[in-house]
């Protein structure tokens, strides 16, 4: 079956999005290295472990949550684990599972990890658009997500 060919619009705007992402989160990554903390995927595995109300998550969820390195997040994990910002625990019902449980210090590195992720996302991203053109962005990348579930 011949597909349709991409437009040079199309092109334009999936280029763009891909750049916009990778310039974004390099930002981010050089920001937070800057002040002295761990990468962006430390980040992103505290995130998720702090927003669940016990603060743990079994790893296989956790390695389907993080939007970063989700091949990686059992090593990553007992980088985290060594330095104290998380924990694990066995799963009772299943002896294979573990679950990763974020500790107090693991949640002050967060809200410190996030200062610096908030104040650059602001200055490269958001600051760039105005409040309509957030809405619609956020609307057709749910739109996209979704479709492709």
């Amino acid at each position: 079956m011949a597909s349709k060919k991409l437009t040079d619009a199309e092109l334009g705007a999936w280029a763009g999005t891909i750049r916009a992402g990778q310039t974004v989160l390099e930002k981010i990554e050089a920001a937070l290295k800057r002040r002295g903390l761990p990468p962006l995927a430390f980040y992103d595995v505290l995130l998720e472990l702090s927003r669940e109300p016990a603060g743990r998550l079994r790893l296989n969820e956790l390695g389907g949550r993080v939007l970063l390195s989700k091949s990686n997040v059992t090593r990553l994990v007992d980088r985290l684990e060594s330095e104290g910002l998380v924990v694990r625990e066995a799963c009772a019902d299943d002896a294979r599972g573990a679950f990763a449980v974020i500790t107090p210090e693991g949640r002050a590195l967060t809200r410190r990890m996030w200062s610096v992720y908030h104040d650059t996302l602001r200055a490269c991203f958001f600051d760039l658009l105005d409040g309509r053109e957030t809405a619609r962005l956020a609307k057709l990348m749910r739109r996209v997500v979704a479709a492709n579930r």
